[in-house]
């Protein structure tokens, strides 16, 4: 979220681009948020390599860890800077701490380098996810904004659950190392494309920053998830290491939680957790992450020592989990949005995922391709069920103003509980392959050292002689699914208590936007989640808003009248004049082609034109802009229920986004067949 500390002001309105510019935007923020997303899961077929070459397999976890964490904290902390310096600069910015650490994490020689490395990738990552998201809210107007983002949100899921493929086709086909260089030349061409492309917007306010509470959360999180991976691997469970870990975690969390009741502007309002549905859902949320990058991480190990796979195919083996996580969030969207109705699918979700996991936990060597790619596919459509619906549902129970915070806490929980789900696998796994390795060379005293951590050297060794090696890591996986199992099964619980509340009109329109479900990391300003909303209601509309509109106003102008005073409104708001040629160059048309409409409302006397060529409003102009935007706000009124809900202060912040959304509106032209029956 963002509080101003002055009054509020017009923001500035999003520069006019022709399609060409806006799809070349597009395409360079694009490039970034497909850069940070792959490298969520693009390392997780490659670390069984990575674990050969450098060794530290029980630290294995902390290669995706360092990222999500690190991932976490800066998209909080990167959305404000944004504010502060302007959006295009972040990015850039961003980009550049990202490439420093692909280029650290590829010429890494030692685990604790390549965490560090990746740890730095994680705060690019951030930066560059969020202000993207920010960026589409800067220079797409309005009403083609849901599409941009949606497809956006579309290319971080998609992106995210097939990077451990393309890991795993740089792992064989070139060097483990090339799962992070690749980044270097796609980051070097998206800051050229930004520098050139992307215009420089500025936020009109300045932002309030939580850095304390950033700091606690950061530190609280990382000691706990430390905590838990040395724990019963590195040192006991009682050693003063692990118990102080713990516990001053459970301090700096406790503290997190007293600074955020009395900041300013908290990170994460606690007011929130009174609303039992962003509660369950932040719970489930938590879940889900936990349970989906847990298992992209651990499955290529699986299937590379224990099928024998290349790490290519262990990545394309992954596929049935993303085909079904894929298809039942389409399917889950589609009937949302439909029906209006939402609870029964993450109950359902969490049960499939739960029976997912057992199942996957079954697995052996002696399990056929066909049965594991049904477990997957198991797996994967729970997690889609569920998954889905979540932001929607809070979305759509809290009031418009807080909807900045409500999306980026589940998101938050979402990204935490992706960093302690590879944690927690992480332990289980580290505890369970130790004992096993022991007893399978016990068994097989001749597998050379090397074929026990590299599963090229493993699926070498004839069968009997590997065969100890390959129980042993079929059983450790087995038992890491097995005690995940609980907390899918607590989900499926926790799911029972979700209230189904009646959907808003710009719920149910977001609810088909794939990527909506994966939610990426997305901006806290509330008023541009409320453009958001106004977005997807937009994009849904049955009739052409701008016939209700002007049905709805009574006014006697036609589409081309209203439109040529709305820009004549807007660039004397924001220019201090306005003038045919400019109107005409902003949208690439000739001025002989909107001259009659302008003359039509100086005729009619909305609008007066000066000796030097210079159009204004006059008083009943004026009127006539009062009366378009008054019914503007009742048109968003009737499809944004609930948005005045809250105390005063919160009002006056939503009348200005109103505001502010109505003039964009007006100054936006509804289609170019629009503008051209001028």
């Amino acid at each position: 979220m963002t509080t101003a500390t002055e009054e509020p002001s017009a923001a500035p309105a999003p520069p006019a681009l022709d399609r060409r510019h806006t799809n070349l935007v597009f395409v360079t923020i694009v490039l970034g948020m497909l850069l940070a997303a792959l490298d969520q899961t693009i390392v997780s077929t490659a670390l069984p390599t990575i674990v050969a070459d450098l060794g530290g397999g029980g630290h294995m976890a902390w290669v995706v860890t360092a990222y999500l964490l690190a991932e976490t904290v800066s998209s909080v902390l990167v959305g404000k800077f944004g504010d502060l310096f302007g959006r295009k600069v972040v990015f850039q910015v961003s980009a550049v701490v990202f490439i420093a650490g692909s280029i650290l994490a590829g010429a890494a020689d030692s685990m604790l380098l390549l965490i560090v490395a990746r740890a730095v990738q994680g705060v690019g990552g951030g930066g560059l996810m969020v202000t993207a998201m920010a960026l589409i809210a800067d220079v797409i107007p309005l009403r083609q904004r849901g599409k941009y983002q949606g497809a956006l949100g579309a290319v971080f899921g998609v992106t995210t659950v097939v990077g451990p493929t393309l890991g795993g086709v740089f792992t064989d086909h070139a060097s483990w190392r090339w799962c992070f260089y690749v980044n270097v030349p796609v980051a070097i061409v998206m800051i050229a494309m930004a520098a050139r492309q992307i215009p420089v917007v500025r936020a009109a306010v300045r932002p309030v920053i939580d850095y304390l509470g950033i700091v606690l959360v950061a530190l609280g999180s990382s000691g706990l998830v430390l905590g838990l991976e040395w724990g019963g691997t590195r040192y006991p469970w009682g050693s003063a290491e692990v118990v102080g870990l713990l516990a001053g975690s459970a301090v700096l969390l406790t503290a997190f939680v007293l600074v955020e009741l009395r900041a300013r502007e908290p990170m994460l309002p606690m007011r929130l957790f009174r609303n039992p549905v962003f509660t369950v859902c932040s719970l489930l949320s938590f879940i889900v992450g936990f349970s989906l990058l847990g298992a992209l991480t651990y499955l290529p190990t699986y299937l590379q020592f224990v099928d024998g796979v290349s790490a290519t195919e262990s990545g394309v083996r992954t596929l049935p989990l993303i085909v079904g996580l894929l298809g039942t969030s389409v399917l889950s969207g589609v009937v949302v949005s439909r029906t209006g109705r939402y609870r029964l699918f993450p109950i359902s979700g969490t049960a499939v995922m739960a029976l997912g996991l057992y199942l996957m936990a079954t697995m052996g060597p002696d399990t056929g391709v066909w049965l594991e790619s049904l477990y997957m596919l198991v797996l994967g459509a729970g997690i889609g069920l569920a998954m889905q619906v979540l932001t929607i549902a809070v979305q759509n129970t809290v009031p418009y103003h807080e909807l900045g915070t409500a999306t980026s806490g589940v998101t938050f929980f979402r990204t935490l509980g992706s960093s302690f789900g590879t944690a927690v696998f992480g332990t289980l796994y580290s505890g369970r392959l130790e004992s096993e390795l022991r007893a399978a060379l016990a068994e097989s005293p001749d597998v050379p050292p090397a074929a026990v951590r590299d599963p090229q050297a493993l699926t070498a060794l004839p069968p009997a002689q590997g065969r100890p090696v390959v129980e042993a890591y079929a059983e450790t996986i087995g038992y890491v699914f097995q005690w995940v199992v609980p907390v899918a099964a607590a989900g499926f619980v926790i799911a029972w208590f979700l209230k189904e509340v009646p959907l808003r009109d710009s719920a149910r329109a977001g609810a088909v936007d794939l990527g909506e479900g994966f939610s990426a990391p997305d901006t806290p300003d509330p008023e541009r989640q409320l453009e958001r909303a106004v977005a997807n209601v937009l994009r849904h509309a049955e009739e052409p808003v701008s016939r209700q509109l002007l049905a709805r106003s009574g006014s006697p102008l036609g589409p081309a009248e209203a439109w040529a005073l709305g820009q004549i409104h807007w660039r004397e708001h924001l220019r201090g004049e306005a003038r045919l040629g400019d109107v005409a160059a902003a949208h690439r048309m000739p001025p002989e082609v909107l001259r009659p409409a302008f003359d039509r409302l100086v005729a009619g006397r909305y609008a007066r034109l000066s000796a030097d060529g210079r159009l204004a409003l006059t008083r009943a102009g004026r009127a006539e802009i009062q009366r378009l935007s008054a019914a503007w706000r009742g048109w968003l009124d009737e499809h944004l229920e609930d948005w005045d809900a809250g105390d005063p202060a919160d009002r006056v912040l939503l009348d200005h986004a109103l505001d502010h959304i109505a003039a964009r509106l007006l100054e936006e032209s509804e289609s170019r067949q629009e503008r051209m029956a001028v």
